[in-house]
């Protein structure tokens, strides 16, 4: 058996464009679908799979791993996260080809189920961006929150960290901390709240706003400072009473090793469509298990993610729970026919091979690439310099 085609398939979701792939084999019917979304680089990860498929074609779609090699290796030049989600997206296709060809799902070939089920949860406002990432309000924070409780989520995650410089006053720490109050007022104790920094802040600024919240117990605190320096993380860690949550900005599990080494978190958060795939996740969650840490997967993507999503979740130990963007757009599951189903805030298994889901080509040639919905404004400090998103 041999690869002969790959394609890629961009459909926009307004928030996002979802960049599938397809590859393609010579047995007739047989082929796989992998997603690797990319906010703001589609035409980026297109590109870059469609330099990597020269590397796959030919090949035994069954050496999932020898191919993973030839394409993180053999491109001489170490991928960063536009290279990885190509990789991811034709990683992922391999493992739906394998499990139709056995007629298993994927995750009976990552060892079988460890789990019955998986715990699910959501942003606020599904695709509006504001919503997701703006609510500074608290009428607007609670009765989203509610709205997400309401659909059966256990959990929830709310971006309302200011935008800062590297030292604020005391007003916005303020704030934050009553955003939060209120919103654990409204819910009660349970249902979980993440905090999602999403890298706004510098360690001072993180410090100053995680232990003005510790007494409403966040479930944890994500990405409180930029990815790209351990040691302001690792201050925060150790200045905090609060579980602190990173990884969706890395890729490979070479890049989380100084993470796990320097212990600077307690959960870490691969995204599958951008760390290299289904393996290297497992790989970095196997890591992350000998340093007693949890996985709680980034994915705010397409159908297919979730679908890779839910597999990874089904078979990894030290999996936590896993984020979700079901309400992006309504038209989600036109697109993609999938066997998932949710029950309380879970995802029950599946029983279908492969992922388990099938795209429908023809529904998502109807929303064509677009520009994605960029930020509303351009994020500056009061005196116009630019501050992290």
């Amino acid at each position: 058996m041999k690869v002969t085609n790959i394609r890629t398939l961009v459909v926009n979701a307004e928030m996002r464009n979802w960049v599938f792939c397809k590859v393609e084999t010579d047995q007739p019917g047989l082929f796989g679908w992998g997603e690797g979304s990319l906010e703001w680089k589609t035409r980026a990860v297109v590109g870059a799979i469609e330099d990597l498929a020269p590397m796959v074609v030919g090949e035994d779609p069954r050496r999932i791993e020898h191919i993973y090699q030839k394409l993180y290796r053999q491109s001489f030049w170490r991928l960063g996260v536009i290279g990885m989600s190509g990789i991811s997206a034709i990683e992922q296709a391999l493992w739906d080809i394998k499990g139709k060809l056995l007629g298993v799902p994927v995750y009976d070939l990552l060892g079988g189920k460890v789990r019955e089920k998986v715990r699910m949860y959501t942003h606020l406002g599904g695709g509006d961006m504001r919503s997701a990432y703006e609510t500074f309000e608290v009428g607007p924070l609670i009765d989203l929150a509610q709205k997400v409780i309401g659909n059966g989520y256990t959990a929830v995650k709310v971006v309302f960290v200011p935008y800062s410089e590297p030292l604020e006053g005391i007003a916005k720490v303020k704030r934050f901390a009553t955003l939060m109050g209120k919103l654990r007022e409204a819910i009660g104790d349970t249902v979980d709240v993440m905090i999602d920094f999403h890298g706004r802040t510098y360690p001072a600024m993180a410090i100053q706003y995680i232990q003005a919240v510790e007494e409403f117990f966040p479930y944890f605190c994500e990405e409180p400072v930029p990815p790209e320096n351990v040691e302001a993380l690792l201050e925060v860690r150790q200045s905090v009473r609060v579980p602190i949550a990173t990884g969706e900005r890395l890729v490979g599990r070479h890049q989380f090793r100084p993470v796990f080494e320097n212990r600077v978190c307690h959960v870490i958060q691969p995204d599958l469509c951008h760390c290299g795939g289904i393996m290297e996740a497992k790989k970095i969650a196997a890591m992350a298990e000998t340093y007693q840490m949890g996985v709680a997967p980034h994915n705010p993507l397409g159908p297919v993610a979730n679908a890779v999503a839910l597999h990874f979740a089904l078979s990894t130990p030290n999996f936590l729970i896993q984020e979700d963007m079901l309400t992006d757009v309504p038209w989600r599951w036109d697109v993609v026919r999938s066997s998932l189903e949710t029950e309380n805030g879970y995802w029950l298994p599946t029983q279908a091979p492969g992922l388990g889901i099938e795209v429908n080509e023809e529904q998502a040639r109807k929303h064509p690439f677009q520009q994605e919905v960029m930020h509303s404004t351009t994020i500056r400090a009061e005196d116009g310099a630019i501050l992290d998103w």
